[in-house]
C-alpha cells in the first residue's frame, strides 16, 4: 500500500467517525455549553452572594432562586428536562466570580445567574465570547444594551430608571425647590445610577440640589448626615443594601433631623424596617421594583404556595426571596421556548427565545406588571412600586411608577 492510499484510508475513517459520533449526539454543539440529551438535565450557574458585603440580601435572593427550581423541577421540569443548579458563593469579590464562571462553562452550562454589578460587568464580555445568557441582580443601564451587552438581560428598572422615579417623586412631594444627598454603596454598584441621576435633574430641569456621597463603613452614619445637613439636604436617596440603610434611619432619629430616605431596590424591603425598628423606619419611601407579600399581588401566590407547603411564607421571607424566584422563572420561560422551538438547546438559542418570546405576566410582581424583552433592548421593565413605611408595613402608594 503506497504512503497516498493510507493517508486516503486514514482520513476516510475520520470521517466515519465524525459521522458515527454526530448521529449518537455525542459532538458538543457551539454557543452556551453544547446540546441537552433528551432526557438530559439543563445545567445553570448560579453565583451567589451568601456571606459577602451584601450577603444580607443576597441570601433570601439566592433561596428564592433555588426554591423555583425546587418547584418546577418537582413538577417534571422544563419540558421533562430538571434544571441542574450549580450554586456557589463568591462573598461579593470579582476575581470569585470570575472562577465560578469558568468552572461552569466548563461543565456545560447554558445560562448563568449573576448577582453583583461588578462581577456582571466584568463577565459581560467573557458572555458574549461564550454565547451564554446571563441574567443577574444587577440593574445596571449598561447591561440592557445588546450592542454592549448582548447576552445580558435585566428583568427590572435599571438602578437609573430607580433614581429617576425617585426624583420625580421628590419633585413633587418637595412643591418646589429642595435638596438631595445621595448615599450610595463605594462600589461600581452604588456608583451606577449616580451620574445618569444627575443628568435627568438637568435635562428635565428639576429645582433639585443633587450631592453624591459614598457611604464609609463605619458603626454609623453620623459623619455623614452631618455633610448632608450642610447641604441642607431634605431627601436622602439611598443606592444600598439594607443594614446600612436602617442605619441612617436610626441616626436621622437619633439626630432629630429632618430628613426622609427615599431607597432604591436593594434597601427597600422588610429587613431594611426590622432592623430601623418602625419608629425609625416610619414614613420614609421605598422604591421597589418587587412587590413585598404586603401587597397581596396575585403573581406573588405561587411563592407563598410554595413557601407555606415548606413550612414558612413569603411574609416571612421576604420581597427579595420573591426577586430570586421571579428572576428564575423568567429564564426558565426563555429556556421552554427555546427546547419548544426546536433545535438544540444552546446560549444562542435560549438568547433568541428571551428575544421573541411573549411578554412575562408577572401578576402584578415586577414593575408595570410584565417583562418584555427584544433584540434591540434587553430592559425587561421599566416600572416600579412606590413604598411608604407606614406602622412597620411597606404600604403601597403607587403601582407601576415610570421616569
Amino acid at each position: 500500500m503506497n504512503r497516498k492510499t493510507r493517508r486516503a484510508l486514514a482520513l476516510t475513517s475520520a470521517l466515519a467517525a465524525i459521522i458515527a459520533l454526530s448521529a449518537c449526539g455525542g459532538g458538543a454543539a457551539s454557543g452556551g455549553g453544547g446540546s441537552t440529551a433528551d432526557s438530559g438535565p439543563i445545567k445553570i450557574g448560579i453565583i451567589a452572594d451568601l456571606t459577602g458585603a451584601t450577603g444580607d440580601v443576597g441570601t433570601p435572593y439566592n433561596e428564592g432562586m433555588m426554591a423555583y427550581i425546587d418547584s418546577i423541577n418537582a413538577k417534571g421540569g422544563i419540558k421533562g428536562h430538571k434544571i441542574e443548579a450549580m450554586s456557589n458563593d463568591y462573598a461579593y469579590k470579582v476575581p470569585t466570580a470570575e472562577e465560578l464562571y469558568k468552572k461552569y462553562v466548563s461543565q456545560g452550562a447554558v445560562a448563568i445567574q449573576g448577582w453583583g454589578t461588578g462581577d456582571s460587568e466584568a463577565l459581560r464580555t467573557k458572555v458574549a465570547n461564550d454565547k451564554l445568557p446571563f441574567m443577574s441582580a444587577s440593574y445596571a443601564e449598561v447591561l440592557t444594551d445588546p450592542a454592549q451587552s448582548p447576552y445580558n438581560f435585566v428583568v427590572a428598572p435599571t438602578y437609573s430608571d430607580q433614581m429617576r422615579v425617585a426624583l420625580n417623586w421628590i419633585a413633587k412631594d418637595a412643591g418646589g425647590k429642595a435638596e438631595v444627598a445621595v448615599f450610595h454603596h463605594d462600589s461600581p454598584f452604588g456608583t451606577a445610577p449616580v451620574a445618569d441621576g444627575q443628568k435627568w435633574v438637568t435635562e428635565k430641569g428639576l429645582n433639585l440640589g443633587f450631592k453624591a456621597y459614598p457611604m464609609p463603613k463605619t458603626p454609623n452614619q453620623v459623619g455623614l448626615l452631618s455633610q448632608a445637613k450642610s447641604q441642607g439636604a431634605k431627601y436622602i436617596i439611598i443606592q444600598n443594601v439594607s443594614s446600612p440603610a436602617a442605619q441612617v434611619a436610626k441616626d436621622i432619629l437619633a439626630q432629630k433631623l429632618d430628613m426622609k430616605i427615599v431607597c432604591l431596590n436593594w434597601c427597600s424591603d422588610e429587613l431594611f424596617i426590622k432592623t430601623a425598628g418602625n419608629e425609625a423606619a416610619e414614613g420614609h419611601i421605598l422604591i421597589s421594583p418587587f412587590a413585598p407579600a404586603s401587597a397581596n399581588k396575585d403573581g406573588n401566590k405561587a411563592v407563598d404556595d410554595y413557601l407555606k407547603s415548606k413550612g414558612s411564607s413569603l411574609a416571612n421571607k421576604g420581597l427579595h426571596f420573591a426577586q430570586g424566584w421571579h428572576t428564575m422563572d423568567v429564564m426558565a420561560k426563555g429556556i421552554e421556548k427555546a427546547l419548544g422551538d426546536g433545535g438544540t438547546l444552546t446560549g444562542q438559542s435560549i438568547k433568541a427565545a428571551l428575544e421573541s418570546m411573549p411578554a412575562v405576566d408577572t401578576g402584578g410582581v415586577v414593575g408595570t406588571g410584565k417583562i418584555k424583552f427584544g433584540t434591540d433592548s434587553h430592559r425587561g421593565s421599566t416600572g416600579t412600586g412606590i413604598y411608604q413605611v407606614k406602622a412597620g408595613i411597606m404600604t403601597e402608594i403607587q403601582a407601576g411608577a415610570t421616569p
